[in-house]
């Protein structure tokens, strides 16, 4: 699922939980939203592993072109 539907949907949970009194719901759409959050994590930890790997791939071409 989309960490951003996963975000929203988590909102849309917690605020009807509220509103209804619903403890469980609510809690459930504080979980979507901290899943979303962790997802958003993961996924700039990724770009930035990958960003790394790059450049690391660049010094080397650089040293062997001397």
């Amino acid at each position: 699922m989309d960490k951003h539907f996963d975000d929203l949907g988590g909102k849309a949970k917690e605020a009807y939980g509220k509103a209804a009194g619903d403890r469980s719901t609510e809690a459930e759409g504080k979980v979507d939203q901290a899943k979303a959050s962790a997802k958003d994590t993961a996924d700039k930890a990724k770009d930035k592993a990958e960003e790394a790997v790059e450049n690391v791939g660049e010094k080397i071409k650089n040293v062997f072109k001397r």
